[in-house]
């Protein structure tokens, strides 16, 4: 006899988006799988993010809502809430994002079928303007939906170094992973290559061939403020290619992270953040001495 379905609990961090929380919360609710557990985190938003979502949770007590009094950045914001996560599973689910119907079922599933290695399940998404309108899909897909390229799954660490090929909001991570590596950096302006550097060095990554989340891409979100000039993410970035050389075993490795050095240390220049380039000069060197571990 088959014991009872594991919890998920879904983390929904809202900063600023009260246009688009209650269709978040929605997609949550609208779930195909159950257990569960939605927490919401208001991280002191200056619209009217607060009213909506409590205008939602009033009439369904089981969502437990924080609001925070002041900003404290996406990272610590999701650690408030990682305290209260009760689930076996957690979804990382930004206020401007939406997840389809069969997302938490699908990966459930797909970590049932995977053996304890697995920590990380990904999957593909469709990426929607600011109004909901189709724009593309994170890997193009055929006319069945299915990706056109292959997706590396496993150890993916090497991958997660060289390249961005992974659309963030459609992980999905078992909780052991995150208690791992103690929850976000709150050092860090943002969260998702210092959570895939760290993870996959010691988890490996299932991909689901579906498109199960939409990504909302906003003129003022995290990843377009990216490419501004004197941008912050810039040194997070920095502080998280520091944090991957203590983590490379091969020369394979180092060779990778050394391209992914000398292509943010272009961006560092570019965006004018000249301090965190000077800072690239004597890690890039660092990383050239690596010797290989026998």
């Amino acid at each position: 006899m088959e014991g009872p379905s594991p919890a998920v609990s879904v983390i929904c961090l809202c900063y600023n988006h009260s246009k688009y929380v209650r269709e978040a919360i929605e997609s949550v609710l609208r779930q195909t799988y159950e257990p569960i557990q939605l927490i919401v985190v208001d991280d002191a938003s200056t619209d009217d993010s607060k009213s909506v979502i409590k205008s939602i949770v009033s009439s369904l007590p089981g969502i437990r809502f924080i609001s925070l009094p002041e900003n404290v950045g996406n990272c610590r914001a999701f650690n408030k809430a990682l305290k209260l996560a009760e689930g076996d599973y957690i979804i990382d689910l930004a206020a401007d994002d939406i997840l389809l119907p069969s997302r938490v079922e699908e990966g459930v599933h797909e970590f049932t079928r995977r053996d304890a290695t697995f920590g990380v399940n990904f999957t593909n998404a469709e990426i929607i303007t600011s109004k909901g309108e189709h724009s593309k899909y994170f890997y193009p897909v055929d006319c069945q939906g299915r990706s056109l390229e292959r997706i590396s799954e496993g150890d993916v660490f090497l991958d997660l170094i060289d390249r961005y090929y992974i659309c963030p909001p459609s992980m999905m991570y078992k909780k052991d992973v995150l208690m791992k590596l103690e929850g976000y950096d709150e050092n860090l302006t943002y969260e998702d290559f210092d959570f895939w550097v760290r993870s996959s060095r010691f988890y490996k990554y299932c991909y689901t061939d579906n498109i199960l989340v939409k990504k909302r891409i906003l003129k003022n979100s995290k990843s377009s403020n990216q490419f501004k000039l004197l941008n912050k993410h810039t040194y997070s970035t920095f502080l998280v290619i520091e944090k991957a050389l203590n983590l490379i075993e091969t020369t394979e490795e180092k060779q990778a992270l050394l391209r992914r050095g000398r292509y943010e240390l272009r961006k560092a220049i570019q965006h004018l953040n000249l301090g965190t380039a000077i800072r690239y000069f004597d890690l890039l060197k660092r990383i050239e001495d690596f010797e290989k571990v026998a």
